[in-house]
């Protein structure tokens, strides 16, 4: 893939392609064999796009990685004088 076509790009015409190729006169066989490929490559790229959407959530901009689940505190919680 060239680095002028995104992904996006590439959705948009294998969309174009899905709509298009029953006019075009493809024997049936050619035209089952295109659009099961045109399918698995878009499944590709969906997940492609959705793992880089979800890795992104949690990319603090630093080239640090995390969320904001785990806290560390260094203040006591509890006095330890007091036993009930």
């Amino acid at each position: 893939m060239s680095p002028l076509m995104s992904k996006e790009t590439l959705v948009f015409i294998s969309g174009i392609l899905l709509t298009v190729i029953p006019f075009m006169g493809i024997p049936h066989a050619w035209r089952q064999y295109t659009v099961f490929g045109i399918g698995i490559v878009l499944i590709l790229i969906g997940y492609i796009l959705r793992r880089r959407v979800y890795l992104h959530r949690f990319d603090k901009g630093n080239g640090e990685c995390g969320t904001d689940s785990f806290v560390e505190t260094t203040e006591k919680l509890f006095d330890e004088g007091a036993i009930e």
